[in-house]
């Protein structure tokens, strides 16, 4: 192992959640599959062609950069997306490129129709709508001016999209919210038909909405974290299961994370372990070494509260999380050697760490601890 710690990607996991999430959506909604981030930390290397070869075509990031290293790693075939950031330099790029990219301002608009104008090509956009979650949209003061400005530079654009977010569905304090923006939404692409605007896919589902509000899907949802085999937040597995039966094994996790022991100290009673005086040794014990720490993802609010899996056992974090290790109890775990395999989140036989227990711990949400794996970690892909 060069690095001292890795990643394994379940093939198998992915393909099952590919296809829980195909028959909730329906055979004719697309999944647009939103690897921003690193592929929400599982890879794009890894996760890429995975998806694709489970019949994933578009795939959806937050700019161009993270456009750039989908197209390093996917077929002339697929589709790709950004719905956030693109400078005037990278949109050039873009356009040429024909990669899909979310519109929400005139200003953007008009750059977009000279750029494509220049270069011969159409600019292939989706519409974003403001209907209430104030982040990025086109205003509804705004329509007709964007509506004259797209027919009178028809030849510049394909309408591939009218879209918007939702302000938080995965949580059922939002429902008010939620349908307020949905009943909004369809009024304005009501509007925009009326104008002569025929978009081919209309989105506006996450995960969550995808997976609790059937009536927003639509012909196109945008799929992130459900794909990695994590429920959004626990009100959303637990509507779905209320509704539907879906218990937390319909999605499977497709992420581990392993390490090794690097090292073996006894620790006589009294005596502190690691920096400062946050753990003392009430008895004699025996911790082991493990070459991950905060430099690698693993957070410094789990000092003295995180665990790990060694030969199934659980062995608990002491001390602080320092930027390169951790120490954890092994006292009760007699066989344990240097070199041995430690599981950091992932599962043997009836024990596992998953990502939910990991960000309880850390206070971190699912996404934020998937997210700050850093991609020097090697991955896997497993079968």
């Amino acid at each position: 192992m060069d690095n001292t710690s890795y990643i394994e990607i379940s093939k198998k996991a992915y393909r099952s959640n590919i296809r829980f999430l195909s028959k909730v959506v329906g055979e004719n909604v697309k999944i647009s599959s939103v690897v921003k981030g690193n592929a929400y930390g599982h890879g794009y290397e890894q996760i890429i062609p995975i998806a694709e070869e489970f019949g994933i075509n578009h795939f959806s990031v937050f700019s161009a950069f993270e456009a750039k290293q989908v197209a390093k790693f996917s077929s002339k075939k697929t589709d790709i997306m950004i719905f956030g950031f693109i400078t005037n330099e990278q949109l050039e790029w873009v356009i040429d490129n024909e990669i899909e990219f979310y519109i929400f301002d005139l200003d953007y608009l008009k750059k977009a129709s000279q750029i494509a104008s220049r270069l011969n090509k159409t600019a292939k956009i989706h519409i974003e709508l403001e209907t209430g979650f104030k982040r990025t949209g086109i205003e509804p003061e705004e329509f007709d001016e964007m509506i004259l400005f797209i027919h009178q530079n028809q030849e510049s654009f394909s309408i591939m999209g009218l879209c918007t977010h939702f302000a938080g569905a995965e949580s059922i304090a939002n429902y008010v919210r939620i349908k307020s923006q949905l009943l909004l939404f369809k009024k304005y692409h009501k509007y925009f038909l009326n104008n002569g605007i025929n978009p081919k896919y209309l989105h506006t589902s996450s995960s969550s909405a995808s997976l609790i509000y059937p009536e927003t899907r639509f012909n196109m949802v945008r799929i992130g974290i459900a794909q990695y085999g994590f429920w959004p937040t626990p009100e959303v597995l637990i509507t779905r299961n209320n509704k539907y039966g879906d218990k937390e094994s319909s999605l499977k996790r497709v992420i581990s994370w392993k390490s090794e022991i690097m090292a073996i100290k006894c620790v006589k009673k009294g005596e502190f372990v690691g920096y400062g005086n946050s753990f003392q040794a009430s008895k004699d014990i025996k911790i082991a070494i493990i070459p991950v720490g905060y430099n690698n993802g693993y957070s410094r609010s789990l000092s003295n509260r995180g665990h790990v899996l060694i030969h199934g056992k659980r062995a608990d974090v002491l001390g602080v999380v320092t930027m390169n290790t951790i120490s954890v109890n092994i006292t009760d775990i007699k066989t344990a050697e240097v070199g041995d395999e430690v599981i950091l989140i992932g599962n043997h036989n009836k024990n596992k760490i998953t990502i939910a227990s990991f960000s309880e711990m850390s206070n971190y949400l699912n996404y934020q601890v998937l997210a700050r794996l850093p991609e020097n970690i090697p991955r896997f892909v497993v079968e």
